[in-house]
This record gives structure tokens, C-alpha cells and sequence, in this order.
């Protein structure tokens, strides 16, 4: 028989999967989470730590915790962090910044992060792992009200996701995404351990908050022998979905 937290966990991802707590959303205090479930604070936390743990939840010292997504680990019709995605599957995720440099806004740029052009802006080239293995190259351009917090975190940090949810409480609410293929340049191909020219799967993605201020814009480039992605249809629903290469 489960231990009641591991039940008030579960009972919590559902609601979650549900909508009844959505993306961004805060969940009820743990006394009113206590009073709820008929339990004691302290089992309340264990449930809580559970869900924090699968990257379901986060939250800010002395705040209370905050939505991140769902179950649905793997589909694009929800916004989920590599980090995040990699928990999920089961995998360790890592980063390591390559190189990160202020810039001025190009044309491209200010269309994306609505901003104007010329506005100093911290691109960061990042290389991401699973399991120890490199399978993506990052290089995101951050909005300008958010690029100090991104410069302060430490090169190695596995989910800056997750740290600016700690460092300033931001959640990355909304996200659009294009798929592509493109050939693997010297850099990528170096930094990946694939040969010059081999094919890799590119995600050009911008992130916005809830109330859709743009966060960021990324140019992310898979090596396809790592991930791959799937789409499903239906007559009403057409979700993309990451997932590990087979």
C-alpha cells in the first residue's frame, strides 16, 4: 500500500495534467494543502518534494510552489526545458556555457524580443548533454531586462530554467517553435563529435512569459542520433512530441 504522501503526490500530478493547477499557476499553501488531504504539514512537503524532484514544480525560498508543466513530458503542446524533459525520460541532463558576449539587437532580434535594434543583448552559446553525451548546441540571445540574471549563472549550471525560477521567479509560460534541418558547421560539428556537414535537427524557438513578454529566442541544434521528433495526429489535435532517438 502507498505511503499517503505518495498518494497526495499522485493525486496532485493529475490535477496537474488535468489544467486545475496550469502552467505558471501557484499551488495552495501547504497548510491549506494539509487541510485538504486531512494530513500533517510535514507529509504535505513529502508530496511536494516528489513533485519538485520530477521537475513538475519549483519554487523561491519562502514562496510557495509554482507550476512548471505536466506529465506530458514530451509534448511541444506544453513548454518543458531540456533539463526538464531529460528528468522526465529518466536521463541526467548538463550545460556548459561555450562562449557568451553582449551584443547589439540585430534586425532579427528585435522582431523576436520586440525590442529596439541596437539594444545590448547577452547571447550565450551553450552545449547541452544526456547521460554525459553532448546531442545539443544552444545559442540563445536573452532580452535585455533579463540578461543579468542569465550572466550570473555559473557556466555548468544544468537548468538555467530552473535558476532564474529560484534567482528571480520567472517562469517561461509560453514558447513557438520552427523545425528544421540544417548542415553541421565546423563549430557545431566539433562540439557534438559528428563530422562537418552531417545533418542535425534545428529548433528556432522563442520563449514568453504569461503575459507573453519575450524571455528569449534560441537557434538549437540536435544531433539526430540522439533525439528525434515525433508528431500525432488527430481530427482535433496535432501534438509534436521530443523524444530519445531509437
Amino acid at each position: 500500500m502507498a505511503a499517503r504522501h505518495e498518494e497526495i503526490a499522485d493525486e496532485l500530478r493529475r490535477a496537474i495534467d488535468r489544467g486545475e493547477y496550469a502552467v505558471g499557476a501557484r499551488l495552495p499553501a501547504e497548510t491549506d494543502l494539509a487541510a485538504h488531504y486531512g494530513v500533517s504539514r510535514g507529509t504535505v512537503r513529502q508530496a511536494v518534494a516528489a513533485l519538485t524532484a520530477e521537475g513538475l514544480i519549483g519554487s523561491r525560498q519562502g514562496a510557495r510552489r509554482v507550476v512548471l508543466t505536466s506529465r506530458r513530458s514530451q509534448s511541444f503542446a506544453e513548454l518543458r526545458s531540456f533539463a526538464q524533459w531529460a528528468r522526465a525520460m529518466g536521463r541526467e541532463a548538463s550545460g556548459r556555457v561555450v562562449a557568451q558576449e553582449y551584443r547589439p539587437a540585430t534586425a532579427e532580434d528585435a522582431v523576436h524580443l520586440h525590442l529596439r535594434a541596437g539594444t545590448p543583448l547577452l547571447r550565450v552559446l551553450r552545449l547541452r548533454g544526456l547521460d554525459g553525451e553532448p546531442v545539443l548546441v544552444e545559442r540563445t540571445v536573452y532580452a535585455d531586462w533579463i540578461s543579468p540574471a542569465v550572466e550570473a549563472i555559473e557556466p555548468d549550471c544544468p537548468s538555467v530554467t530552473q535558476r532564474l525560477l529560484d534567482d528571480t521567479g520567472l517562469v517561461f509560460a509560453y514558447g513557438e517553435h520552427v523545425i528544421d534541418a540544417v548542415a553541421a558547421g565546423a563549430r557545431d560539428a566539433d562540439l557534438l563529435g559528428v563530422r562537418r556537414t552531417s545533418p542535425l535537427l534545428r529548433v528556432r524557438r522563442v520563449t514568453t512569459t504569461r503575459e507573453g513578454r519575450p524571455v528569449e529566442w534560441s537557434d538549437d541544434r540536435y544531433r539526430p542520433d540522439a533525439v528525434s521528433f515525433s508528431v500525432h495526429n488527430s481530427i482535433g489535435n496535432n501534438a509534436l512530441a521530443r523524444k530519445t532517438a531509437e
